[in-house]
């Protein structure tokens, strides 16, 4: 007979894997110099002291001692750590809430598309262009096709034409037997 064997997962609420990102620093005893150079929370320097005295120093502002730089001595500022890791924070989920990810569609078309099917494409293409996104038109070669690849190439620029507020990023090419064009969005000024 087997085992039972007990997997124990934990699951962390999102607040905790957040301030992984922000790089963790020594702060106050856990910092193991002797001598450290120390930067008071508005920029001047306070001098080169004893791990003891910058800490006094430190609990008599109401601040923490935190070790910002590696060196002989190690450099430490004087700041409110909870507030500094607060604020960081919530600077990466500013940033990360403004970043815009771009997306890249894919469009398949033949070299004996209909014009009626090409203009479905078309305006799903529009779609993704409004969307922000870039697309991506394949046109993959068969048999015959091989030999007239120009006429895959025609395709791809009615295609293009059709398309309405795009840029051709990257012009058709043809890699074996297959024919790529991208296109993406008119950057708004």
């Amino acid at each position: 007979m087997g085992h039972i064997v007990w997997i124990r997962v934990l699951l962390l609420p999102d607040f905790f894997l957040e301030e992984r990102i922000i790089k963790d620093y020594l702060i106050n005893e856990q910092i193991t110099d002797r001598e450290v150079r120390v930067i008071a929370e508005d920029g001047s320097t306070l001098g080169i002291m004893t791990i003891s005295q910058a800490l006094e120093v430190a609990q008599a502002k109401g601040l923490d001692l935190v070790k910002v730089g590696e060196g002989s001595p190690a450099t430490c500022k004087l700041m409110d750590y909870a507030k500094y890791r607060y604020d960081t924070i919530k600077k990466e989920k500013e940033a990360r809430k403004n970043q815009k990810i771009i997306k890249i569609k894919e469009v398949q078309l033949s070299i004996g598309i209909d014009m009626g099917d090409l203009k479905t494409k078309a305006k799903k293409a529009n779609e993704f262009i409004a969307d922000g996104d870039k697309v991506q038109v394949v046109i993959r070669l068969r048999g015959r096709q091989n030999k007239r690849p120009e006429l895959g190439l025609k395709v791809m620029s009615d295609f293009a034409a059709m398309v309405e507020g795009a840029v051709t990023e990257q012009g058709p090419s043809q890699e074996g037997n297959t024919q790529r064009m991208v296109l993406a969005p008119v950057k708004k000024k």
